[in-house]
């Protein structure tokens, strides 16, 4: 299951994402909620794939860089720090945005929103739920081609392949 910005707010307020099952929430559970600034985001960013541990990300490597377009106010990834600490040692932070150099930033014009170490996706434990912010459906030959970066990241492709 793939969920892009609503699809990914969906995720996380079931529980799909981090926790690969529909759950009671509470405020130890991760969440999205208003962009730092207060208003709506929509723009391009550089996000940085984080893990691969995910069929989404088949055909992807750790490192790579792609430029998304964001369009949300309600994105910014919020969690407690224990928990934010398990996402990571488990492999379930998917991908982050990142500054110029390809280094997580909380800083506004990489971070449009404000999420916990500049989170923009993330797996369930198995991998199979992908909840992410960024709109990776919105590319095509013709589309932002004045836009530097690469806006191509595989992930359709890589779903097929799997659950084929």
């Amino acid at each position: 299951m793939l969920g892009i910005c609503n699809g990914f707010q969906a995720l996380i307020k079931l529980g799909l994402v981090p926790y690969g099952e529909i759950r009671d929430m509470d405020e130890s559970c991760p969440t999205l909620t208003y962009n730092t600034i207060g208003r709506h985001q929509s723009r391009y960013v550089t996000t940085r794939v984080a893990s691969v541990n995910s069929p989404w990300m088949l055909k992807s490597q750790v490192g790579d860089l792609h430029t998304i377009p964001i369009s949300h106010g309600e994105g910014r990834f919020v969690a407690p720090m224990d928990m934010l600490s398990a996402l990571i040692a488990g492999g379930q932070v998917a991908t982050q945005y990142v500054d110029e150099t390809g280094a997580p930033a909380m800083d506004i014009d990489v971070n449009p929103n404000g999420s916990a170490l500049a989170i923009e996706g993330i797996f369930s434990p198995d991998g199979r739920v992908f909840g992410k912010m960024g709109h990776s459906e919105r590319q095509g030959a013709h589309v932002a081609v004045n836009i530097p970066g690469s806006k191509y990241q595989p992930l359709f492709e890589s779903g097929a392949a799997y659950f084929r």
